[in-house]
């Protein structure tokens, strides 16, 4: 059997887990659930490491360029004879590398929840809704047309909505779980809009197909989307940016980052799987698979650029603030997927021009492995604490050595201290931005020098800082199986910057050289370095600098810390604007017109059935009396018409 048909088993392996855990676990399978959806995961995850490594180590290539291909077809919706909805997976480099990620970390994040999720009520709930959103995001992953994607994209969001409000008798975490589903929700509008758009110029869903018609200037499809306009925009310059909303919703981009760290409210093992390595990076994917058709749009290109890049930013200064464990890394995710946003926004189509698409999709390959694994750290600490708060923390490096490690492994890797793998990814995102963007280069730098702070600023309040206060009478590392993923994710987080993501993974499928420059390099380590020096030395030992640098930084530190008020803002326009300007008129209008009118027209309706039910009364001399009265009127219609 051809080697891509395995990836049928990749897709419906976690789907028959999740209905067989989710229909017979709780009678059934109690027990035995959680090992069932971890065998389950192992299976996907090697099927997918050996497909990906065929395709990219013997079958993917052809003349020494990656192919895209398709590995099922079937025709589920046909429109026309020229538009219809083909159900298929693709293969090509980065639906290939986004299975092995996907799977990987979900394996990760099953094996650690044996141990964490160990005594929930809910166990067996807990393993089918993970098993869901591996399944979706696998489906999302290999869609070989945008439709298809868009339905695995609201599965996603489902299934993220169901993990979040896990814990559903938690008020804060019903509440994050609605606030994400609803604002996915009106971004993924937008994306469905731009499907519509993209689609109708361009006569196919198909990624391919669409691609193809789309940039080639001699095709009528281009021709008519690029001359078409409105507001003076081209439409295909509307279908780029309503699509790319999409994928700013769902990676959590300025403004519409308002759900991430409200989602930090479900199990620490799911903000791992869901909101650090694989759904948040979802937009980025979806960039990255139209990337040809942005690629020839300047003004698209430039707002993916600059929401990136604020986002980043905008992240890492509010991250500096932040005094819950999960909300710092929630930010720091908004601010990595920001980097990985504006280096697809400086990238253009081919050669060494895709360089910022191959640094874009390397640092999300790398990314994936340090961020699981600080979330999972994290994990073990609320464990062993009992709290998310910095302040419950401190000096716990000798009662938790095996954490301590792994926490501090993913601090420098995701700081991009050589020769950890986020120091490679982040290198080539920097060399593009400054061959590209010098404006953008200096955000980036700026940013990088933040996340070293930042993250140091969390490693030393939580191992350093002062004695420890917390004894617990359980393995502060926690069970084995929270301990094997987090030195499996240490090594990754080690040895994936060394993966030659760049001769696999580029805009054209054409391997693409790179090297390193040790000059260049050196500026960057350099500010990395001496930002974490003085995070050690402001939170190593309880001293009262983080004290004196808030009174320093005076409004803007408090601006920081209540996330520049865009909580607030949104609760204005809604509350203030949307309800008293828009809602409580269209609530009038509905209550004393809509509702007026219909119920004056069932009221006459009434009065006049009232008038004229006698005429039914079901009486014989009755019927008899109007029978004869009729005959004597017609008898004296008669007689007048007769004279």
């Amino acid at each position: 059997m051809n080697y891509q048909q395995y990836l049928l088993p990749v897709l419906l392996l976690p789907l028959a887990c999740f209905l067989l855990l989710g229909l017979f676990g709780k009678k059934h399978l109690k027990n035995a659930s959680g090992v069932i959806g971890t065998a389950s995961m192992f299976a996907v995850t090697i099927i997918s490491v050996l497909v990906a490594g065929r395709y990219f180590f013997a079958d993917g290539k052809v003349d020494g360029v990656y192919q895209h291909l398709i590995a099922y077809k079937y025709n589920w919706l046909a429109f026309s004879p020229t538009l219809s909805i083909d159900m298929g997976a693709i293969v090509d480099p980065i639906s290939m590398m986004m299975i092995v990620v996907v799977s990987f970390i979900s394996l990760m994040v099953h094996i650690f929840s044996l141990g964490y999720m160990k005594g929930e009520e809910r166990f067996t709930t807990y393993y089918a809704y993970l098993s869901l959103f591996t399944f979706s995001m696998l489906g999302l992953v290999l869609s070989s047309n945008i439709f298809q994607m868009y339905i695995f994209w609201e599965l996603v969001g489902v299934s993220s909505f169901l993990l979040i409000g896990f814990y559903y008798n938690k008020p804060s975490a019903v509440v994050a779980s609605k606030k994400a589903f609803m604002v996915t929700r009106f971004a993924d509008f937008g994306f469905l809009i731009g499907i519509l758009v993209l689609s109708f110029y361009g006569g196919t869903l198909d990624f391919n197909a669409l691609i193809q018609r789309l940039t080639a200037p001699q095709s009528g499809e281009f021709v008519s989307i690029t001359t078409a306009s409105f507001l003076g925009i081209s439409m295909l310059t509307w279908g780029l940016c309503l699509v790319f909303v999409g994928g700013a919703g769902k990676s959590a981009m300025f403004p519409l980052h308002i759900w991430l760290p409200d989602a930090m409210e479900g199990p620490t093992p799911v903000s791992a799987l869901i909101h650090a390595a694989t759904m948040v990076v979802a937009g980025v994917y979806l960039v990255a698979r139209l990337f040809p058709v942005f690629a020839i749009d300047v003004p698209a290109l430039q707002i993916v650029t600059w929401v990136g890049a604020i986002s980043a930013l905008v992240a890492a200064i509010i991250a500096c603030t932040q005094t819950d464990i999960k909300r710092v890394l929630a930010y720091s995710t908004m601010s990595q997927i920001g980097y990985m946003m504006f280096a697809l926004g400086i990238s253009r189509y081919g050669g060494e021009n895709g360089l910022g698409y191959t640094a874009s999709l390397f640092h999300l390959f790398t990314h994936a492995f340090f961020k699981s694994l600080l979330f999972l750290g994290a994990g073990v600490i609320i464990h062993f604490v009992h709290s998310n708060d910095l302040k419950d923390m401190g000096g716990l490096r000798k009662l938790m050595p095996v954490t301590h490690i792994a926490f501090l492994v993913a601090c420098l890797a995701i700081a991009g201290v050589p020769p950890f793998a986020g120091f490679f990814s982040k290198e080539e995102i920097l060399t593009a931005s400054f061959h590209s963007n010098k404006i953008i280069y200096a955000i980036a730098l700026f940013t990088a020098v933040l996340t070293a702070f930042y993250m140091f600023r969390l490693y030393f309040s939580i191992f350093w800082r002062k004695e420890a206060t917390v004894h617990g009478t359980h393995n502060a590392d926690g069970t084995a199986s929270m301990k094997i993923p987090l030195i499996v994710l240490m090594i990754c987080s080690v040895g994936a910057g060394l993966v030659p993501i760049t001769k696999m993974v580029t805009s054209d499928g054409v391997p693409l050289e790179t090297h390193m420059d040790v000059l260049f390099s050196l500026v960057p380590i350099v500010l990395v370095l001496f930002a974490i020096f003085f995070a050690a030395r402001m939170y190593k030992k309880e001293n009262g600098s983080a004290g004196k640098m808030a009174v320093a930084f005076g409004s803007f530190y408090k601006a920081a810390t209540k996330k520049f008020y865009v909580d607030e803002i949104y609760l204005f326009i809604t509350r203030k604007v949307i309800f008293n300007l828009i809602g409580r008129p269209a609530a009038w209008i509905d209550r004393n017109i809509i509702d007026a009118f219909v119920n004056g027209v069932a009221a006459t309706t009434a009065r006049i059935s009232g008038l004229i039910k006698g005429l039914q009364s079901g009486k014989v001399q009755t019927y008899a009396l109007y029978f004869f009265s009729g005959i004597a009127g017609l008898a004296v219609l008669f007689i007048y018409l007769w004279k």
